[in-house]
């Protein structure tokens, strides 16, 4: 098996500014990359029709394109029912943005998806077929990214929404870290689904490790994302590690993508670490011994 995926690299990672980070990410030999568009520079409400034709290509210029956009808007996701009109049209020009830059991929975290039963469960719902039916007018995707609930749990909500417009940023290392479920397993159970993953890899310490008290949930206090991050590293519910070093088996979900006939970006994220360039630049490096 050999790997034909193009390499993506998250740009905040190197913790260094937007522009900094693409110069970062062209040295380590990214193909594309993928850039947080909430607020700040990147906040679609800042960029003119001219800024981002000129970012565009800027990153042209350095050789890469955009991968996709992260429009996670935090606060449990969309299980508040009042916030969620406010959250669902900032997603909408998220997704403009990322289509002036040249990609259709927005990733973000919807939030724990509960039960049916439960009461956040039918704005949850509503949220995202919202977003699904804006997104395939256009012929682009939000893709949630895996990791607090199984693989079979997102399918199944993910089915109800009726096209791919919310679609699955496939985190092969969360499902290691949090629900312990296969990460080779669950390629297939998401397969019509997957449309941009992060190649990370990590250890989970314990046996049970509560999602809520990892991603938060409405009425319940989550860990800061600083938390998270530290908890990533050096806790003893689990640690992210350099690719490679961790629980994720590379040769079999690597060989599972293939199977499945995924040709999108493997983007490297990498979110503890005292060197991120270097361990970013391994990360490459990694991925490319599989071609």
């Amino acid at each position: 098996m050999k790997l034909r995926n193009k390499i993506g690299v998250i740009v905040d990672s190197f913790g260094v500014g937007v522009r900094e980070g693409l110069k970062l990410a062209a040295e380590v030999g990214a193909e594309g990359v993928q850039i947080y568009a909430v607020s700040g520079e990147m906040d679609p409400d800042r960029l003119s029709a001219a800024d981002r034709k000129e970012l565009k290509a800027y990153i042209d210029s350095l050789g890469m394109e955009i991968a996709a956009l992260c429009g996670d808007l935090g606060g449990h996701g969309f299980q508040d029912a009042a916030a969620n009109p406010a959250k669902v049209e900032k997603s909408k020009r998220i997704l403009d943005l990322a289509l002036d830059l040249g990609t259709n991929i927005v990733t973000t975290h919807v939030g724990i998806i509960p039960d049916e039963s439960h009461p956040y469960y039918r704005p949850m719902l509503e949220a995202c077929k919202e977003l699904a039916d804006y997104a395939s007018e256009r012929n682009a995707h939000f893709a949630i990214e895996t990791g607090p609930e199984t693989a079979l749990h997102l399918k199944t909500f993910l089915d109800k929404l009726g096209s791919k417009g919310v679609a699955v940023n496939y985190d092969p290392a969360n499902f290691v870290m949090v629900t312990g479920n296969d990460p080779v397993q669950g390629v297939y159970t998401l397969q019509n689904y997957i449309v941009h993953t992060h190649a990370k890899d990590g250890l989970k310490l314990r046996d049970f490790v509560d999602p809520i008290s990892v991603y938060g949930f409405l009425g319940h206090k989550g860990m800061s994302h600083e938390e998270i991050a530290e908890d990533a590293a050096f806790g003893q519910a689990f640690r992210e590690v350099p690719l490679g070093e961790g629980n994720v088996k590379f040769d079999d979900y690597f060989a599972a993508l293939a199977d499945i006939g995924y040709e999108g970006y493997l983007t490297i994220e990498r979110e503890v670490g005292d060197n991120p360039k270097t361990d970013i630049a391994n990360a490459v490096q990694f991925i490319k011994s599989y071609r």
